[in-house]
C-alpha cells in the first residue's frame, strides 16, 4: 500500500473511532450524558489530553470497561496514523506530490513545444536530440521506472500516463504543442494515439515511428504527417556506409559534435519580418550568425531553390534551410519575425 492510501485509511480510521467513542459514551451514560459530554470525553481519551471527566465513571463498570477499550483503540490508532504520516515524509512521497504539481505548472505554461510519447531507445534518441537543440518537450509515459531511467539526461518534462486517455495529451498540452512524436510498444498504440492527437488538435504535425513498412499507409490515414521505419532508416544507412563513407562521417561529426551542435534547421519567414522584401545579400544572415543558407522553400511552393543567388528576394512564409548551432538559429528566427 502506498503512502497516499495509507493517509487516507488513517483518516478514515481515525473518523471511525471517533463515532464509536461518541456513540459508546452517550449509549453507555444513557440520559445522564449529553452529546456534548460523550463528545468531551472522546476528545480528551482520543487525544490522550486528560483534562478531568466532566462525568464520574467510577460508580459505572460498563462505562469504565468501554473507557479501557476505546484508550487502547485510540492509542493504536495513533500509532497507526503517525506511522502513515512519517512514512509518507521519510518515503519522499509527499516531495513527489509537491514537485508533480510544480512541473504540471511548468507544462501548463508550455507552448510550441513537442511531446514525445514513448521512453524505448528511439525516443531516447529524440529526447537527446531535443535536448542537445535547446527544444521544449514533454515526455508521456505510463511506467515510472522508465520516467525515473531518464533522469541521467537531466531534468525532463514528463506526465506519467497512458498517452492513448484524452486527460493525458490534454495534461501534456497537445492543444497547444507544435508535433507529437510516437514511439511507442506497438503499431496498435501508435496508430490509437495519432488518432487521438489529431482530435485533439487538427493542426499538430504528427510523426509516428512504425516497425512493419506496411504499417505507413495506415498511419498516414490516420493522420501521421511522416512516419518513420527504423527497418528503412536502417538499409539506407548501410548503403550509405558503403557507397558514401566519406559524407556519412562528416554528418556523423556533425551529429555528435557535443561542443558546436550544428543541424540542419528550417525557419519560416512571418509576414511583416526585417526580412521580407529583402535580398539575400541584404539580409546578410550569413554575415551575421553565421549560419550557412542551404536552400529556400518559396511560399506556396513544394520546390527548393538551392544555393539561392544573393540576388534572390525574401518574401513572406518563405523557408529558410540552413545549417545552423542553437544560437544561430535563435538569432534567426528574431530576425524572421518568430520570436
Amino acid at each position: 500500500m502506498n503512502g497516499k492510501k495509507r493517509i487516507y485509511l488513517s483518516l478514515t480510521i481515525l473518523f471511525v473511532v471517533f463515532l464509536i467513542g461518541v456513540l459508546g459514551f452517550k449509549i453507555i451514560g444513557g440520559g445522564e450524558w449529553s452529546f456534548l459530554d460523550s463528545l468531551y470525553m472522546t476528545v480528551i481519551t482520543l487525544s490522550t489530553v486528560g483534562y478531568g471527566e466532566v462525568v464520574d465513571i467510577s460508580a459505572n463498570p460498563a462505562a469504565r470497561v468501554f473507557a479501557v477499550v476505546f484508550i487502547i483503540l485510540c492509542l493504536g490508532t495513533i500509532a497507526f496514523a503517525i506511522s502513515s504520516i512519517t512514512s509518507f515524509i521519510v518515503e519522499g512521497e509527499l516531495k513527489n506530490i509537491l514537485g508533480r504539481k510544480r512541473m504540471e505548472k511548468e507544462i501548463s505554461k508550455l507552448k510550441d513545444h513537442y511531446i514525445i510519447c514513448g521512453t524505448d531507445e528511439t525516443a531516447l534518441t529524440i529526447i537527446q536530440e531535443l535536448i542537445l537543440t535547446r527544444k521544449k518537450f514533454v515526455v508521456v509515459e505510463p511506467i515510472k521506472e522508465k520516467i525515473d531511467s531518464l533522469s541521467s539526461l537531466g531534468r525532463i518534462l514528463f506526465v506519467l500516463g497512458d498517452p492513448t486517455e484524452d486527460k493525458i495529451l490534454l495534461l501534456a498540452g497537445i492543444e497547444r504543442a507544435r508535433g507529437v512524436l510516437l514511439s511507442l510498444p506497438t503499431e496498435e498504440a501508435n496508430l490509437f494515439v495519432t488518432i487521438t492527437a489529431r482530435s485533439l488538435n487538427p493542426n499538430i504535425r504528427i510523426v509516428t515511428k512504425v516497425i512493419n513498412i506496411k504499417s505507413h499507409e495506415k498511419m498516414v490515414k490516420a493522420g501521421s504527417d511522416a512516419v518513420v521505419s527504423p527497418a528503412y532508416i536502417g538499409g539506407m544507412r548501410m548503403v550509405s556506409e558503403m557507397i558514401r563513407p566519406a559524407v556519412v562521417t562528416f554528418l556523423d561529426m556533425m551529429l555528435r559534435e557535443r561542443e558546436k551542435v550544428l543541424r540542419f534547421e528550417e525557419v519560416p519567414v512571418s509576414k511583416g519580418s526585417s526580412l521580407v522584401g529583402k535580398t539575400i545579400e541584404e539580409a546578410s544572415i550569413e554575415e551575421k550568425t553565421g549560419a550557412l543558407l542551404v536552400a529556400i522553400r518559396k511560399a506556396g511552393s513544394s520546390e527548393y531553390d538551392f544555393k539561392p543567388s544573393k540576388k534572390t528576394k525574401i518574401q513572406d512564409d518563405d523557408m529558410l534551410i540552413l545549417i545552423a548551432s542553437p544560437q544561430m538559429v535563435e538569432e534567426i528566427e528574431k530576425m524572421a519575425g518568430n520570436i
